[in-house]
């Protein structure tokens, strides 16, 4: 048997377990954006680089509010958040130039939320060829740019 280690999996696996509370006010009444990954606030919204992303690139965009469904924000809130999704979406297509994308929002826990109480939308770069093999056979993502480089590109061409 053929073992690929991954062990930057463990900090995922564990902050799983010891996570109090909700990850997104958490982050949100920080304000400690550079330590948290935080690129960009908005009245009613913030966007944040995903700590274990799907793909290189991978953001999430969470209202302010805490909430767990759509409904539950006011109109003001809801535009807010879409126009922060379509800021990052730009800023991505300036950065790293993907040629395609996913885009969604995973409500409740049968959904596949990992965070099911706060809602977030997720913003996933995609490029021919980024799943591979590695996916297919051994369940591996490789990601091409370390959280840190990538926030720095991406804050330096923020609007």
């Amino acid at each position: 048997m053929n073992r690929l280690w991954a062990p930057w999996r463990i900090g995922y696996i564990k902050s799983m377990k010891k996570e109090k509370g909700c990850l997104f006010c958490r982050l949100f009444k920080e304000k400690k954006d550079r330590k948290n990954y935080v690129l960009l606030r908005s009245r009613h919204s913030f966007c944040l680089l995903n700590l274990y992303p799907y793909n290189n690139g991978h953001l999430m965009v969470a209202p302010a509010k805490h909430v767990a469904s759509l409904e539950l924000l006011d109109d003001d809130e809801l535009c807010d958040l879409m126009a922060m999704v379509k800021k990052m979406k730009i800023l991505l297509d300036r950065v790293l130039k993907p040629q395609g994308y996913n885009i969604g929002l995973n409500i409740g826990r049968s959904a596949g939320a990992g965070f099911d109480r706060h809602i977030h939308v997720h913003i996933v770069p995609r490029w021919p060829g980024d799943i591979n093999f590695m996916t297919t056979v051994s369940s591996t993502r490789i990601i091409s740019q370390s959280l840190d480089a990538l926030y720095k590109e991406l804050v330096k061409n923020l609007p």
